[in-house]
């Protein structure tokens, strides 16, 4: 497959809303896996460097739930995310409910959201849209204050590396 330098394209289509699209080199089910297997979303999830990602407990399926945790290597301090999966259709959507715990790291941020990741092919190409609806304006804000999108496109580029490896 020919290489290509992607990055996350960030949208705000409403007062509560943000939109991140991206697309990978990569079949869109390698994509979906990379996002519903634990052990692969370890590798690639981490975010800012210098952290990890020490715990993914996932149940992928309608009603299932999920527990996230990130760690810093330097200091150990952490945080995480936790909630339920509302719609599972594989390879195409996944939709969730996202719930933030701040453990050592952050402060409130708000009710949580509801998150729809779809996955779309063309030509060995998948672009994967990220629709996150937050409860208030107040809420997407301070969640985008935190550089989210930048610690996702970091994690994109991880799996850009572990896509062009395989």
């Amino acid at each position: 497959m020919p290489t290509f330098f992607a990055t996350v394209d960030v949208r705000q289509p409403s007062d509560t809303t943000v939109e991140v699209r991206r697309s990978f080199n990569a079949p869109r089910e390698l994509l979906w896996r990379a996002h519903t297997e634990p052990q692969l979303l370890k590798r690639w999830c981490q975010g800012m460097p210098g952290w990890t990602m020490p715990v993914c407990e996932m149940d992928v399926q309608v009603g299932g739930v999920y527990l996230w945790r990130w760690r810093r290597d330097e200091g150990g301090e952490e945080f995480g995310f936790h909630g339920a999966f509302g719609e599972v259709d594989a390879p195409t959507q996944l939709a969730y409910t996202q719930y933030f715990d701040p453990g050592d790291v952050g402060g409130d941020m708000g009710e949580g959201c509801f998150i729809r990741n779809t996955f779309e092919e063309s030509g060995g190409v998948t672009t994967m849209t990220v629709f996150m609806d937050f409860h208030t304006k107040e809420s997407r804000d301070t969640a985008v204050s935190t550089g989210m999108t930048d610690g996702m496109e970091m994690s994109y580029a991880r799996l850009d590396e572990i896509f062009a490896a395989a």
